[in-house]
């Protein structure tokens, strides 16, 4: 019997940025999936499984890894969503 792994989400609008996140991840060889996100409202939209998200099994993941400025909605915006909900508030996030 196997147990899936938390995923890890990165929400970093720098293609730049990402990369370095990405790598640094691989060079600790965690084994958790990692979900990049472009802005902040593909965060939101992920996390309350809305839009192109509406199907992903609703699990909360590992932790979030959350640029503060990006386009469409802020990095604090996010975090003030995330903190205000009840399931969600329990998520840790990492700015």
């Amino acid at each position: 019997m196997t147990s899936e792994l938390p995923r890890i989400l990165l929400a970093e609008d720098s293609i730049n940025d990402k990369e370095l996140a990405l790598a640094a991840l691989a060079e600790s060889r965690l084994a958790n999936e990692v979900v990049w996100l472009p802005d902040g409202q593909h965060v939101l939209d992920y996390l309350f499984c809305e839009g192109e998200y509406t199907n992903r099994p609703p699990v909360l993941p590992a932790v979030l890894l959350l640029d503060l400025k990006m386009p469409k909605v802020d990095g604090l915006e996010v975090l003030e969503k995330i903190k205000s909900h009840p399931e969600l508030k329990v998520l840790p996030v990492v700015m």
